[in-house]
């Protein structure tokens, strides 16, 4: 996964979702859950590379940082709860996909 598109498609398959685009400035575009309106997938262009930052729990915040340098603490977060991912096609999707379900099971209290 390395585009914008790409990790908004798969935010969207999440039951109850929506895109958003909150901000004036359109490079902020949020995949949200429509019961309680809270955002699990934030897209952005950052230096030149589509980031998403998404929710991660405390127990699996350090393992992906420290397993992948294109996981960072949340760039605009709280970084103890937030994680940026820098798409650069580094991460294998699987993981990508794994970090965002967890973000919207998070939000949710569900699994998907």
């Amino acid at each position: 996964m390395t585009t914008r598109e790409e990790a908004l498609e798969y935010g969207l398959t999440f039951a109850d979702t929506y895109q958003d685009a909150p901000f004036k400035d359109h490079n902020w575009q949020l995949v949200r859950y429509k019961p309680n309106k809270k955002a699990f997938l934030w897209t952005y262009e950052r230096d030149g590379n589509i980031c998403i930052n998404i929710k991660v729990s405390p127990e699996w915040r350090d393992f992906f940082r420290e397993a992948y340098e294109a996981v960072i603490p949340g760039y605009h977060q709280n970084k103890e709860h937030w994680n940026t991912v820098i798409l650069d096609g580094s991460i294998p999707d699987e993981d990508i996909k794994r970090m965002i379900a967890e973000s919207y099971d998070l939000i949710t209290n569900t699994k998907k």
